[in-house]
């Protein structure tokens, strides 16, 4: 298949590059910058031109393919509820240049905040989009491209996807400790992160591409669940600070904006997708993975 994916340069995007190509796909990557470019060039893809915000450059690159992964997410959290719009506007692009074929689109949403208070599962649904609430709205905009005649199916990731690259939660959290001058987890850290290395991820989204289904939920996870209490402790060890635990009290106060997720359980099964494709993780977990000096390094 010749397969457009957008965020083909970024954390998860370039493995998913990766995996495809080593499977015997082509691929077409969106790419803002001539570093992209000439890194996406490397890994034996070709280049598209444009972004998120050139709408017409993402239906371009949608129409002369036979799949689409999109994988490209603005992570500035300042700014996450317009990011989910642009979101939205992203998918529904992609969307209009696949409908009525049978061209799949793989779209990417999360775990986090599914299913509060119990493991969430590949049946779960989210909360229609709210800007105070939920405003991720990735999920919607695919249920809604279904009933235009598009395949389009969602890849749920983890809060931490890991390995090499990683610029996410786990990464707040070390620079947060640092800040602060101490390792923090909120009341006795049993609660739980689940959790996927990047390179296993990607295979997911490739199983899922080949696999074609319509409507179809896959969880990337590959630990259901690492106590937080336990992310602390090798932040703590490595940077030599203590570990302290933070009432709910406190905990906004320490973790910010972050404190929704530091305290919250979201722990997440991978059972179906499992079951399914035969997969099965093979990468270091997330405390493994992190005990290295690459995530610590000055």
């Amino acid at each position: 298949m010749r397969v457009f994916v957008t965020g083909a340069t970024g954390f998860v995007g370039s493995a998913v590059v990766d995996e495809l190509i080593r499977a015997g796909h082509q691929v077409l990557g969106l790419v803002r910058s001539e570093e992209g470019a000439r890194s996406l060039a490397a890994a034996g893809a070709e280049v598209h031109r444009g972004d998120l915000t050139d709408l017409e450059s993402l239906r371009r690159g949608a129409a002369v393919s036979d799949g689409v992964i999109h994988t490209a997410f603005n992570h500035d959290f300042s700014k996450f509820v317009e990011n989910c719009e642009l979101d939205r506007r992203t998918i529904d692009a992609l969307g209009t240049a696949l409908e009525s074929s049978d061209r799949p689109l793989l779209v990417t949403s999360g775990v986090a905040m599914l299913a509060v208070g119990r493991t969430s599962t590949e049946e779960d649904v989210p909360p229609p989009p709210d800007p105070t609430v939920y405003p991720r709205a990735s999920e919607a905009a695919a249920t809604q491209l279904l009933e235009r005649g598009v395949r389009a199916s969602v890849v749920r990731l983890p809060p931490s996807v890991h390995g090499d690259g990683d610029h996410g939660f786990v990464p707040i959290l070390i620079q947060l400790a640092r800040e602060k001058g101490i390792a923090a987890y909120v009341g006795d850290g049993s609660n739980r992160w689940p959790a996927v290395h990047r390179l296993d991820a990607a295979l997911v989204y490739r199983l899922a591409l080949e696999k074609n289904a319509v409507g179809a939920r896959y969880h990337a996870i590959a630990e259901e669940g690492v106590p937080f209490k336990e992310i602390a402790e090798v932040i703590g060890r490595r940077l030599n600070l203590p570990v302290v635990s933070k009432s709910a009290e406190e905990a906004e106060d320490h973790f910010g904006w972050f404190g929704r997720f530091a305290a919250t359980d979201l722990s997440s099964s991978s059972k179906a997708t499992r079951e399914q494709f035969g997969w099965e993780p093979k990468q270091p977990g997330l405390l493994a993975d992190i005990d290295h000096e690459r995530y610590f390094g000055a």
